[in-house]
């Protein structure tokens, strides 16, 4: 006789106490997207696991597909696909944006500790939600083409391409951008970078959810006997995107840059380390004004054609008459070198985040100014209403303008791409400018209120713009990492963190105009142009071919 089998207060895996079960059981989707999520939130830098950005959106694909098959209510449907693009974007989003927690402790702005932290932790979660809503409307546009069209796989993943290109783009269209998909593979893929040149940043984007869609629906075909040859399709389809991305960015990767010697620039880099706690004080200034005007003269002597500064490096306004007096102005006006100075610009009561281009007789020749500001930090959104609550966010007594979105910075050189630190998370804010005619790119920020991780993120954006407008880049910070970046993305110099650091280079301006800087981001558009066609061709001869693979 065989013995009785004692019942057990476990699942049917026998794993698991029965109402942990029981939980997992019903949210077994949800944490599968979540899992993808903080798989990609290890892909960019400062952890650098790029490679797994080919195999960490695929859950995100998966779990919305099963979620769609579902017999439920279209409503019910949708709002459990929000919460699984939800799950899978704080993943991401909340991992890769941790930096931002950085901005505690704000004690010397005059904010209390708990309040700091409070503030660090909020800011956190809106960066994180507002970054997860990207999964949560492609979730939900996906969700709905299944559900409407019932889509072929190849055209389910051709939608959903569209569909996340087309919302990240319009999420960079906002105050609120930073860590696209694309940026996963920022600075260490250079090959796939260069597919950047084609239609931007889109283009990446659109080969990773690609390449993920198709890997998805090899999953679960593979999980019915009867559809496994279609399995090795979408299989060897998603091996085959890949590699062959990977050979046409290396097609542009491997392009001689051709840098003509009369386009050559020697630049000097002053990276002043001013710590943001003493940056807008007596200390802060004594220190900046004698470190800047030291390291001036200094690369002046060197022989640098130009010297850059970081974004605010002289916490004053420059537009004002007492910039007369000070003593890097005076060294200017005895060296002659010109230098391109962070300052403040202002009229009336405001002022503005500003880049000069001061001459060597000390005229002040141009400014650009920011034109994306940073929310709370620089300027606060519904301010009728928020002012009195977070103005402390900020230690500036005066409000802070932006410059203009389309904006022409014209040097003795001609005319430069510029974008003031949080700006180089946008991808058009570059593409505009070089399209103007800019010839080199000039960044300057100020990193300092953040963890380390965050100038790696920031130099990562900054080799993607060289890389998307064939340019030349040259990174000024205050606190680091400033460096020099080629066309090609390869980082030739890079300063250390915290400290303080001057640099002289050799660069050199390009008139080139890839597809991207001509035409912009096409590719979403076509693509999209695309689906609706083939979509229209399916559901025409649905009746003649009712069998789908």
């Amino acid at each position: 006789m065989k013995p009785t089998t004692v019942p057990t207060k476990t699942d049917r895996s026998g794993l698991w106490p029965p109402r942990i079960g029981s939980w997992l059981g019903q949210h077994h989707l949800l944490i599968v997207a979540a899992i993808g999520g903080l798989v990609m939130g290890l892909t960019p830098v400062p952890v650098g696991m790029y490679g797994l950005a080919w195999v960490a959106i695929a859950p995100l694909w998966w779990v919305v597909y099963q979620r769609s098959r579902q017999s439920t209510s279209m409503g019910s449907n949708l709002r459990q696909a929000a919460a699984l693009g939800l799950a899978w974007g704080v993943g991401y989003h909340g991992l890769a944006l941790a930096w931002i927690t950085g901005v505690h402790p704000m004690t010397w702005m005059g904010v209390p500790w708990l309040a700091s932290i409070t503030i660090a932790l909020v800011c956190w979660l809106l960066i994180t939600l507002w970054g997860a809503g990207i999964t949560v409307a492609w979730a939900i546009a996906q969700t709905l083409i299944l559900r409407w069209l019932q889509p072929r796989p190849w055209l389910s993943i051709l939608w959903g391409v569209v569909f996340w290109c087309a919302i990240e783009w319009i999420w960079s269209r906002g105050v609120l951008y930073w860590s696209a998909i694309a940026y996963s593979q920022s600075p260490y893929n250079l090959p796939l970078l260069h597919l950047g040149q084609i239609s931007g940043p889109w283009t990446i984007t659109a080969v990773l959810v690609g390449v993920n869609g198709a890997l998805a629906y090899a999953v679960i075909a593979w999980r019915s006997p009867q559809a496994r040859p279609a399995a090795r399709t979408y299989g060897l389809g998603a091996i085959a995107l890949l590699v062959s991305a990977h050979l046409i960015g290396g097609g542009l990767y491997i392009q001689p840059l051709q840098d003509a010697p009369d386009a050559a620039l020697k630049v000097g880099i002053i990276q002043g380390n001013i710590p943001n706690t003493i940056k807008l004080y007596d200390e802060g200034w004594r220190r900046a004004i004698a470190g800047y005007t030291t390291g001036y003269e200094t690369l002046s002597e060197q022989g640098v054609d130009v010297v850059l500064t970081p974004e605010t490096a002289l916490p004053t306004v420059w537009t004002s008459p007492l910039h007369t007096r000070t003593s890097l102005y005076q060294a200017v006006v005895e060296q002659q070198t010109p230098i391109w100075l962070g300052a403040f610009g202002g009229e009336g009561g405001d002022i503005a985040n500003s880049l000069f281009t001061v001459l060597g007789d000390g005229r002040t020749y141009s400014e650009y100014r920011k034109a994306r500001l940073v929310p709370l930090g620089e300027y606060i959104p519904f301010e009728r209403w928020l002012g009195s609550i977070i103005n402390r966010l900020s230690p500036l007594d005066a409000r802070m303008i932006a410059g203009d979105l389309r904006p022409r910075f014209d040097t003795p050189w001609g005319l430069m791409t510029v974008g003031i630190c949080y700006e180089s998370a946008f991808p058009q804010h570059f593409q505009q400018q070089t399209a103007q005619g800019g010839q080199l790119i000039l960044t300057a920020s100020n990193n300092a209120h953040y963890a380390a991780s965050m100038p790696m993120q920031h130099h990562a954006q900054d080799v993607m713009r060289a890389i998307e407008s064939d340019r030349w880049a040259v990174r000024a910070t205050n606190t680091g990492y400033s460096g020099i970046v080629d066309a090609h993305g390869h980082t030739l110099w890079m300063s250390g963190i915290n400290t303080y650091e001057l640099h002289a280079h050799t660069v050199y301006r390009r008139q080139t105009r890839t597809l991207y800087v001509r035409w912009g981001n096409w590719l979403t558009p076509a693509l999209g142009l695309g689906a609706i066609a083939l979509s229209l061709w399916e559901l025409r001869n649905r009746k003649r071919s009712p069998l789908r693979s």
